[in-house]
């Protein structure tokens, strides 16, 4: 098992996924329109997978690595995934909403106060922001 394991692991490029490097994520080529409309979107040039996609803590970010790798890992190898195989989890939009809240914290100061204004836009608090609902395709460009 351990040998199987270790096989797997380095074919997989395994270490790659400890990076910080947005081409560990296309080591699967399910990935690849993910990778290629990220680099042209708004934010590639400024934030890599891990900026959005993972907790800024060194323990909150392997705890979601693990958890997405397994994820994906399996869903991969069983193919069970659906024809657009890049779904994200609620919990990942929601980790995903934080780290928009955490990096854009100075400008939002107008959009919620601006929310009070407009009801279903979230109210004064950035726990009540859906940056998803307006901006899903920031980070990583528009679907053609």
């Amino acid at each position: 098992m351990g040998g199987i394991g270790g096989y797997t692991f380095n074919f997989a490029q395994g270490l790659s996924y400890f990076s910080n490097d947005p081409r560990a994520c296309v080591n699967c080529h399910v990935m690849n329109d993910a990778y290629d409309s990220w680099q042209k979107s708004g934010h590639g040039h400024v934030a890599v997978c891990n900026d959005c996609h993972t907790p800024h803590n060194l323990l909150g970010k392997m705890i979601t690595k693990a958890d997405n790798g397994w994820n994906h890992s399996v869903k991969f190898t069983l193919r069970s995934y659906e024809k657009a195989p890049i779904v994200i989890r609620e919990v990942n939009a929601e980790r995903l909403r934080h780290n928009c809240i955490e990096c854009h914290d100075t400008m939002l100061t107008e959009v919620r106060g601006s929310a009070m204004l407009h009801p279903g836009h979230g109210g004064p608090g950035s726990e009540d922001l859906d940056c998803l609902r307006c901006h899903s395709d920031a980070g990583h460009g528009p679907r053609r």
